[in-house]
């Protein structure tokens, strides 16, 4: 068994050969760069049972040459994964050589009859060696395509993989690469291109894995597994963002949430320089997405309204203008995600996690608590101050309500973080209960939210229409939008009844 430590990258055609003839790029032995065309047949049930249980089986040929290797599939970003390779003599598998591996204990009679070919992929490879920092790493150059019967999609990446040595050193060779060309971020193996071209269409939006924990790990591998999880959510939404699509725009701003949550989580060993600026920049995007999001939710809000009042002319001209800024807010989106700022967020958010500043204070070198405990500390003490406050709802001033819906977003996203640590009957039974009133909770104190941002984006959007028209729109929305006000206190009621059952709620990790 190996350990795969490797990073990837999309680059256009032509971004790859001006890399191929980059001159910081050369052997420096003056020995030509290796090439060699390599033909990988993925191997799977029509189930994908492979792919559900985490681990890829492939045979690639290379010449004369076959090797069958089985790797963990990567269920976050494919930094660090366990691979077993091994010689055969034709493209048969060698079920032989799956003993000790990650596919042996699925190695079932039903399951070997059942695997098959299930997409391929044929790149033309170039590797070049290089010596970066003490550490040894190889670039591969990909060009060619991934193929699932009828349906295909190529392939251009450039692939680092550290052969030995410190993986900071991998980051700097990636950094010298993203100076030369736009190279993005890639957070999908090329497996799991296949696996894209063999399902059904799916939506653009993508929302966050389960994210799951072993007990008995350091709370420093925790941090990383979660991390890692996030920003492979941010990335997947990337194309959702560039089609203006509203439910991938709240999805990759759900990412940047739970990313920042997970900082101030962890924030006992991540109070470091690098860390604030890593936080810098996600606040920077957060604020390139928000306002599309904004008018998308009162795009929407405004067509029932228009429903209710279709008669009137300066309702239809206001959710015109509405329509101008929303367009203009997506497009500004797309631009941030286009841009270089964000690829080197993408870069330097993975390269702090796995190698970060953090990791080297003292108290972290030497050993951190492991899990378990960490995180019951940090659901006892939220889930303290939030049930505290939420006893107290109907007191509540609209600040201080706000500030619950805050502190009821934490806890919930630390409960999703932390989960998987607790189980037994009685343990699953308190889990799904507690979450029912959190979400209820949550769900109460969004809408009352959302009302408010309503509120306060109406009389802007229609100080974006014309002079003479102005008035008008002004007076037709504050009357619109001043009918929710009496959906305030109805959701009030909602959400103090929610706030009762939640303060009550049973803490399942206890």
């Amino acid at each position: 068994m190996g350990t795969e430590t490797e990073l990837k990258f999309e680059v256009s055609p032509s971004d790859l050969r001006k890399l191929k003839t980059a001159r910081t790029l050369r052997r420096r032995d003056g020995m030509p760069a290796k090439e060699e065309y390599l033909v990988s047949i993925y191997f799977d049930t029509d189930k994908h049972e492979l792919r559900t249980k985490g681990v890829s089986l492939r045979v690639r040929q290379s010449g004369d040459k076959r090797v069958q290797t089985i790797k963990t599939a990567a269920t976050d970003v494919p930094f660090s994964r366990s691979e077993w390779n091994h010689k055969i003599d034709s493209d048969e598998l060698d079920f032989r050589a799956a003993r000790g591996t990650a596919l042996a204990p699925m190695l079932t009679k039903r399951l070997k009859r059942q695997l098959m070919p299930i997409f391929e992929t044929r790149i033309l490879r170039r590797t070049v060696p290089f010596r970066k920092g003490g550490s040894r790493i190889e670039m591969a150059l990909d060009e060619g395509q991934v193929r699932a019967g009828q349906k295909w999609a190529p392939i251009t990446e450039v692939e680092l993989e550290l052969k030995g040595g410190n993986p900071a050193d991998l980051f700097k060779l990636a950094r010298v690469i993203g100076g030369l060309v736009a190279a993005k971020l890639a957070l999908k193996s090329k497996s799991e291109r296949g696996y894209d071209l063999t399902a059904a269409k799916t939506e653009l939006a993508v929302q966050g894995q389960n994210i799951i924990l072993q007990r008995g790990i350091s709370t420093v591998d925790a941090f990383r597994i979660i991390g890692r999880s996030i920003l492979r959510q941010l990335a997947a939404n990337e194309p959702a963002v560039r089609e203006s699509d509203p439910k991938g725009l709240h999805q990759m701003r759900v990412g940047l949430r739970r990313l920042r949550a997970a900082i101030s989580v962890f924030s006992e060993f991540l109070g470091d320089k690098q860390t604030e600026r890593i936080k810098g920049e996600l606040k920077w995007l957060t604020g390139k997405l928000g306002p599309a999001r904004d008018l998308d939710v009162m795009g929407t809000k405004i067509k029932q309204l228009r429903k209710a009042a279709p008669a009137k002319r300066a309702l239809k001209e206001f959710s015109a203008e509405l329509a101008v800024q929303r367009t203009n807010a997506f497009a500004k989106a797309k631009d941030a995600v286009n841009s270089t700022r964000y690829r080197c967020l993408l870069l330097d958010a993975l390269q702090w996690i796995e190698a970060g500043d953090w990791a080297k204070q003292p108290s972290i070198a030497s050993g951190h608590p492991r899990i378990e405990q960490f995180a019951k500390d940090v659901l006892t003490r939220r889930s303290k101050k939030a049930m505290k406050k939420a006893n107290e709802f109907e007191q509540l001033d609209p600040h201080q309500r706000h500030k619950l819906r805050i502190a009821i977003k934490k806890l919930r996203y630390s409960t999703d973080f932390f989960y998987s640590l607790f189980s037994g009957r009685k343990m699953n039974a308190h889990l799904s209960g507690f979450k029912d009133r959190l979400k209820d909770l949550q769900d109460c104190l969004g809408v009352l939210n959302d009302i408010v941002v309503r509120q306060k984006l109406a009389p802007k959007i229609a100080v974006g229409s014309e002079r003479t028209k102005r008035r008008a729109r002004t007076l037709s929305a504050g009357a619109a939008f001043g009918r929710e006000q009496t959906e305030i206190e109805p959701l009030l009621k909602a959400a103090a009844k929610a706030a009762r059952k939640f303060a009550h709620a049973k803490r399942f990790w206890t």
